[in-house]
């Protein structure tokens, strides 16, 4: 788990991964879902400006929070699908033994990540739980059918999309479809972005597998192609939800504050959730 390591290497805070599971009678599928926690993001060495933003990153816990409250309503909701929920959760602060620029971490699983921004950390933590969840044999002997991603991930995501709209991207056509059905069901907008290969080139690394950002542009496809290297293959699907993360006034059903997006969604994906064709 040397993402999640590396990236809390600057806190005094010990850093944890969570694993919940909910396992009901004769499962008709496995389900994992990935949670992004980072308990305050400072942006490490790579010190975030002291602005509104940088004071609401404690709201940058919200993917595993999503995850965690998605999974105490499966029960009531009769989901017939497991799930397992891997929160990855730790701060991002600077000090004399933080991760620097040009540091190279080894992932769970072996590959190795070049630091070029300490600030794209949320994707080093993530990156530990897909593979986590790709080695998940626990229910029927065999890993999970599909893996959902949910994070605080880019403000990229914020830029394109605004405060009312996620961004998705998948590997898979039926998990796609499957997010966009829970999320007209939950009333939490989500709009797919294409996981456009042709800028996988931007992640090369000359001291390692690949580096932790690209270029200055498409940030929200290049943190979700950087995710896609850990998923094995693995029917996946990917929510950013940098902008939907509070809402600065009472909106509806929203109140001020951290919106909890993406708990409702995610319930009702894996309340529905049918386990796409075998590859």
């Amino acid at each position: 788990t040397g993402g999640l390591l590396g990236v809390n290497a600057g806190s005094v805070e010990e850093p944890r991964m969570i694993k919940l599971s909910y396992r009901p009678a004769d499962p008709d599928g496995h389900l994992a879902l990935i949670g992004k926690g980072i308990m305050y993001d400072s942006g490490g060495i790579s010190l975030k400006p002291s602005n509104a933003m940088h004071a609401a990153m404690k709201f940058d816990m919200m993917g595993a929070a999503a995850v965690f409250a998605s999974m105490t309503a499966l029960e009531e909701l009769g989901a017939a699908t497991a799930v397992t929920g891997w929160l990855m959760c730790t701060d991002n602060m600077p000090s004399g033994s933080a991760t620097k620029l040009g540091d190279v971490l080894t992932i769970r699983g072996g590959k190795t990540v070049e630091v070029k921004n300490t600030d794209a950390e949320g994707r080093l933590v993530m990156a530990d739980g897909l593979v986590l969840a790709t080695e998940d044999g626990t229910v029927a002997d065999r890993r999970p059918d599909a893996i959902v991603d949910i994070a605080t991930l880019t403000g990229a995501a914020m830029m394109a999309l605004g405060t009312r709209t996620a961004a998705m991207l998948a590997n898979d056509d039926s998990i796609a479809e499957q997010l966009e059905a829970a999320a007209d069901a939950s009333d939490e907008n989500i709009w797919r972005f294409p996981l456009d290969d042709r800028y996988r080139d931007q992640l090369k690394s000359n001291v390692a597998d690949l580096s932790n950002i690209g270029g200055q542009y498409a940030g929200v496809i290049l943190a979700a192609l950087f995710l896609n290297e850990f998923v094995d293959g693995t029917p996946w699907g990917h929510l950013d939800i940098a902008g939907t993360m509070q809402a600065e006034s009472d909106d509806l059903w929203r109140s001020v504050g951290s919106t909890g997006f993406g708990a409702r969604l995610l319930a009702e994906f894996a309340s529905a959730f049918e386990a796409p064709a075998r590859r």
